[in-house]
């Protein structure tokens, strides 16, 4: 008798996931807007090995730093910038800059006494990256006013890049890795529910 009423059940569950998710009741993570190949879901977390190879290397980074004399004058990672003020398809664009610096920066400093420490996080980070661009290369443009945000976060990283020292970057980009890694690629990921 028990096995009847499970039977009889499972298409009613079936039914009711359908009609709720295709009337949007119930939120379901869609693909970012006009990107095809673009899956990011994966990042939504990353692995405990990777992040503990991403710790050694922004803990090793921080040491280097207590050595130098390095201060900033603006901040290209500021604490307010929230990736969820952006528009769901303007967020890959603004990460994929993000991790474009961050690249740059950690790329000089791997040739240094960091390099071992710095392969796999780098790895990582280059392989994340490539499934960024190849996100924001198939994505449509909006308007201009759905823009502005957009246009103001890009130049602030364009702006550090001329303004401020090595030193200054290096301790940016290192104290924003894992808001980086833990938030904005998990809004990222998350797509149109990252709200």
């Amino acid at each position: 008798m028990k096995l009847d009423m499970a039977t009889g059940c499972m298409p009613v569950l079936m039914l009711l996931t359908t009609v709720l998710t295709s009337t949007g009741a119930v939120p379901v993570p869609r693909p970012l807007p006009g990107a095809r190949g673009c899956r990011m879901a994966q990042f939504k977390s990353l692995s405990p090995q990777e992040l503990k190879a991403f710790k050694r290397a922004k803990d090793a980074l921080e040491e280097s730093l207590l050595l130098k004399n390095w201060s900033c004058s603006s901040h290209p990672f500021p604490r307010t910038r929230d990736l969820k003020r952006l528009q769901v398809w303007e967020r890959p664009v603004a990460l994929e800059a993000e991790l474009a610096l961050t690249l740059k920066v950690l790329g000089t400093l791997a040739n240094s006494t960091l390099g071992d420490i710095l392969d796999q996080p780098l790895s990582t980070l280059r392989y994340i990256h490539s499934k960024l661009q190849a996100c924001v290369s198939a994505q449509p443009t909006a308007g201009p006013r759905s823009q502005d945000h957009l246009r103001q976060w890009l130049h602030r990283l364009q702006e550090a890049q001329k303004k401020e020292s090595p030193d200054c970057l290096e301790a940016s980009v290192t104290f924003n890795l894992f808001r980086l890694l833990t938030l904005d690629l998990k809004c990222v990921a998350s797509g149109d529910l990252c709200a």
